[in-house]
């Protein structure tokens, strides 16, 4: 006669292996999909993964090469020419983690009941490293930010004082590498266009080279949009479609992020700024470490977890930065409020 089917327990190496790699590109859509700027930088192609380096290297092109008229049989003088140098970038190392405790595999010791329980912890991971990345991005942190470890803000990128990339624009002739940056501070509607303007001029090249996007914070989103007429409040429907409410200027998207600091617009322009992630380390996960833990590296032995733990663990790692070829199209305005 036939019985009730027997309870198979979880193998649970191989469940959490096959699991983790089938979840691999959800996992990393999930992350880049949850902000308006890592939206931003995937979509528009800025992620470019490198093999390797002792740093991540940005060729630039400042100025001119030679080039000129010519008649018949005149000789051409070949001269050797400046204009091309490079920008170099630290790499940065994120990371979160996935923990497994002895008591969860027994209270889930079912192959939907751990599958449900691994899919949760991956979920607690995008949502940490979202965050992280996002808020490493626009700089705001806080107390927990670590300019030494932490990937460069966009405040770090678009200045027009501060070195970057090895170069100081406030070194004779090296002007070429400094950003767009107004001060605005309280001004009307017509102020505050006078200064987009401005800045959005300045920044391009005869206007055919241009920003693509402009970032801000709530406060000075709403400050924009209260100067807009219900008939000028055009929107660029292919972002809004993907949930990320946004205005036009001059037929280029502003996009509210709820990381961005208060009073500050940044433009950017997506030919010259981007994510630059290794190969190797795009959002990768290390294989779950065995129950009561074997051979634990020092590494792991200082997270906090001890050398002997009931639980199983894997991490998630990225070594890349955020980098810019091209500071000069791009700027920033900084305290931008409503005038009383």
């Amino acid at each position: 006669m036939a019985g009730n089917p027997q309870h198979v327990p979880v193998n649970w190496d191989a469940m959490l292996t096959t699991t983790m790699h089938n979840y691999r590109k959800t996992l990393t859509d999930n992350i880049f999909n949850g902000r308006p700027l890592l939206n931003y930088l995937m979509s528009k192609g800025r992620v470019r993964t490198v093999n390797g380096g002792v740093s991540i290297v940005e060729p630039l092109i400042y100025a001119e090469g030679e080039a000129g008229s010519y008649s018949e049989w005149q000789q051409l003088t070949i001269t050797p020419q400046e204009g091309i140098s490079a920008a170099q970038y630290p790499w940065r190392q994120l990371y979160a983690t996935i923990a497994i405790s002895g008591l969860e595999e027994a209270q889930n010791n079912g192959k939907e009941a751990a599958i449900n329980l691994l899919e949760a912890k991956v979920m607690q991971a995008e949502e940490t490293l979202r965050n992280r990345l996002s808020r490493q991005l626009y700089g705001t942190l806080g107390a927990s930010a670590d300019p030494t470890k932490d990937f460069l803000s966009l405040d770090a990128i678009i200045d027009s004082t501060g070195a970057i990339g090895g170069i100081d624009p406030a070194v004779a002739g090296n002007e070429w590498w400094a950003a767009i940056e107004a001060d605005v501070g309280a001004v009307d509607a017509t102020g505050l266009e006078r200064a987009m303007s401005s800045a959005y001029h300045s920044s391009s090249d005869s206007g055919s080279d241009r920003v693509d996007a402009i970032f801000t914070g709530q406060g000075v989103y709403e400050f924009y949009e209260s100067t807009l007429t219900p008939q000028m409040r055009y929107t660029d429907t292919k972002t809004a479609n993907l949930g990320f409410m946004n205005l036009l200027f001059k037929q280029t998207p502003i996009y509210w992020d709820f990381d961005c600091p208060a009073g500050v617009m940044y433009g950017i322009n997506s030919k010259y700024v981007g994510l630059v992630i290794h190969s190797q380390r795009n959002f990768a996960q290390t294989p779950f470490t065995k129950g009561l833990s074997e051979n634990m590296s020092s590494a792991h032995a200082t997270s906090g977890l001890g050398a002997s733990v009931d639980a199983r663990y894997s991490f998630i790692t990225t070594y890349g930065n955020l980098t810019t070829r091209n500071r000069r199209r791009l700027f920033k305005l900084v305290n931008v409020s409503a005038a009383p």
